[in-house]
C-alpha cells in the first residue's frame, strides 16, 4: 500500500525550436503553455489533458531571463503576471500563483516545495514551467520586426526565492558581477588545488565535457548535436574563441535558444482519482535545498560547496540510498567548474561510468536560464521511468555555485508517509562553517607574480615568452 498523500511527478513536456519564426503570438507565456499543455497530455487521464489542466491548483513560473538582465531585456514588451497568464489559457483558477526570483536551483526547489505540500494536503496539483526565446527575440531584433509580447492579466504574483544580488559591494568593485566572471575564478582555484598547468586542465576539461557533447549528440531535444570531442573542446579556434580565461566558447551555457519546459506535481490519491496511470508516476524518494556562503570572496574555498555536499547526503539519506544505488545523475553544467565540484562533493570518480547528465548539459542540450532544471527533472522523469526501479538524481545550482538544491527519482514507490527533514537545520549547518573574512582597506606588503601568469596564459595560447 503507497500513502495516498505521498507526492509523485506525473506528466512531463519539452520544447525546442531551432527554426520557429519570431511573432506577436509567440510569446514566452505562449511558448511555456505549449510545453504545459504537452505535460498535461504525458499525464494521459482518461478524463483529457484540458479537464486536468482546470484542475490546477498552483502555477509556478520560473523567471525570465529578459526580466532580470538588461543585457536580454526585450524591446517586444512583457507579461505582468506570467503564472496567470498560463492559468487562464489553461482553465485553471490556482490558490497559488508564483513567479520566482533568478536562480538555476529554482525548478527543483519548487519540486521541493510542492512535494512538501501535497503531503500535509496543502496542494493537491501544481505546475511548474517557464520558457526562453532569445534565439527567436534575437532574430526578430536584427530583422527589424514590428512585434508585440505585452501581456497584463491582471493582478501580481507572488515572488518566490532569493532576490538577493549574488555579489557583494566589494566584488562589484572589482568588476565580479558575472557568471562569466565568477565561474573562471573557481576554475582556476580547482586547478590550482589539483596542481595542473594549464594544457593539462584545459585537456581534462575538453574529456569532461566531451561526455556531456555525446549525450546531446543522441537527444533530439539538444541544440547543439555535433558530438564535439575532447580536443574540439580544448582547442581554441574562430569559433571556439575565449570567453573567459580558461573558458571557450563551447564550455559555456549556450543561452540563445528557444526552449520551454513544464512538470506536474500531485499525490498518489489525486493520480487514481484522475486516472492518471501508474507507469506515469514518478516518486520523490529524497530532497534538500541549501545555500553556500553567499559572498564568493568570503567562501573558506573557492573548489568546494559544502552545500552540493549536504544535499546529496541528505536526499541519499531521505531515500535510504548511497551514490552507488543511483544509476544516472543530471550535474548541472553551466561550466566546468560546477560539474567538478559537483561530483567531487557528491563522490563521482573522474573515470565513473554513470551518466553525468541525462540531457546533454546546458553548453549542448541548452540553457534556458533559470528553467534548465526543468528540463532535467522532466528527462529523469523519462530515464527512470524507462527504466522501472531505476534512480536518478538530479543537482541544480543558482548565482555562483551558491544556491543548490537536489531530488532523487525513481519509478519505485517510497515506503510509508512522505516526510523532509526541516532545511532549516542544513542550512544551520552550513552557516555555522568558518568563512574568509575580506579586508577593503589592505595594508602590508605582498607579491604579485605576474611574469608566472603572463607564461601561463601565453602557453594556452601556443605562445612563449623569449627568453624563458
Amino acid at each position: 500500500m503507497i500513502d495516498p498523500r505521498t507526492p509523485i511527478l506525473v506528466g512531463c513536456g519539452q520544447i525546442t525550436d531551432t527554426t520557429g519564426k519570431p511573432s506577436s503570438e509567440r510569446s514566452n507565456v505562449a511558448f511555456y503553455a505549449e510545453a504545459a499543455t504537452l505535460a498535461l497530455g504525458d499525464a494521459r487521464p482518461a478524463i483529457g489533458a484540458p479537464v486536468l489542466g482546470r484542475l490546477i491548483d498552483a502555477v509556478a513560473v520560473l523567471e525570465f531571463f529578459p526580466d532580470i538582465s538588461p543585457r536580454f531585456a526585450s524591446p517586444f514588451g512583457r507579461c505582468s503576471n506570467p503564472p496567470k497568464a498560463v492559468a487562464n489559457r489553461l482553465g485553471a483558477a490556482p490558490r497559488q500563483m508564483l513567479y520566482t526570483h533568478s536562480g538555476g536551483n529554482m525548478p527543483q526547489y519548487l519540486v521541493n516545495r510542492f512535494a512538501e505540500e501535497i503531503a500535509t494536503g496543502e496542494t493537491e496539483l501544481a505546475l511548474i514551467c517557464g520558457a526562453e526565446l532569445l534565439r527567436s527575440t534575437q532574430n526578430a531584433r536584427k530583422a527589424g520586426l514590428k512585434i508585440d509580447h505585452n501581456e497584463d492579466p491582471g493582478g501580481e504574483p507572488t515572488r518566490i526565492g532569493d532576490k538577493r544580488f549574488g555579489f557583494s559591494d566589494e566584488e562589484a568593485r572589482h568588476e565580479l558581477r558575472a557568471a562569466i566572471h565568477f565561474y573562471p575564478l573557481l576554475e582556476n582555484a580547482i586547478r590550482g588545488g589539483l596542481k595542473r598547468d594549464v594544457p593539462t586542465h584545459m585537456a581534462a576539461m575538453g574529456k569532461l565535457f566531451e561526455r556531456l557533447a555525446a549525450v546531446a549528440k543522441a537527444n533530439p531535444l539538444a541544440t547543439r548535436r555535433e558530438g564535439y570531442s575532447a580536443e574540439r573542446l580544448a582547442t581554441i579556434s574562430d569559433d571556439n574563441r575565449w570567453i573567459c580565461f580558461p573558458y571557450p566558447r563551447l564550455m559555456n551555457s549556450n543561452a540563445i535558444i528557444d526552449q520551454a519546459a513544464a512538470v506536474l506535481v500531485t499525490s498518489v490519491e489525486k493520480a487514481r482519482d484522475w486516472g492518471i496511470p501508474q507507469d506515469r508516476w514518478v516518486f520523490l524518494h529524497g530532497c534538500a535545498d541549501g545555500t553556500d556562503t553567499w559572498v564568493v570572496s568570503e567562501r573558506e574555498r573557492l573548489d568546494a560547496s559544502p552545500a552540493i555536499r549536504g544535499c546529496a547526503r541528505l536526499a541519499l539519506d531521505m531515500a535510504g540510498k548511497t551514490v552507488a544505488d543511483v544509476a544516472a545523475f543530471d550535474l548541472y553544467s553551466c561550466f566546468p567548474s560546477a560539474v567538478e565540484v559537483a561530483m567531487k562533493e557528491i563522490g563521482l570518480a573522474d573515470d565513473d561510468p554513470r551518466p553525468i547528465s541525462v540531457t546533454g548539459g546546458l553548453p549542448f542540450f541548452g540553457g534556458p536560464g533559470n528553467n534548465y532544471v526543468t528540463h532535467s527533472i522532466a528527462e529523469m522523469m523519462n530515464v527512470v521511468r524507462k527504466a522501472p526501479g531505476s534512480f536518478g538524481m538530479v543537482t541544480a545550482n543558482g548565482n555562483y555555485l551558491t544556491k543548490h538544491s537536489a531530488g532523487l527519482y525513481s519509478s519505485e514507490p517510497t515506503k510509508g508517509p512522505w516526510r523532509r527533514e526541516d532545511p532549516k537545520k542544513l542550512q544551520a549547518e552550513l552557516d555555522a562553517l568558518p568563512r574568509q573574512r575580506v579586508s577593503t582597506t589592505p595594508s602590508g606588503t605582498g607579491t604579485i607574480d605576474l611574469l608566472r601568469g603572463l607564461r601561463q596564459g601565453c602557453a594556452a595560447e601556443g605562445l612563449y615568452l623569449w627568453p624563458p
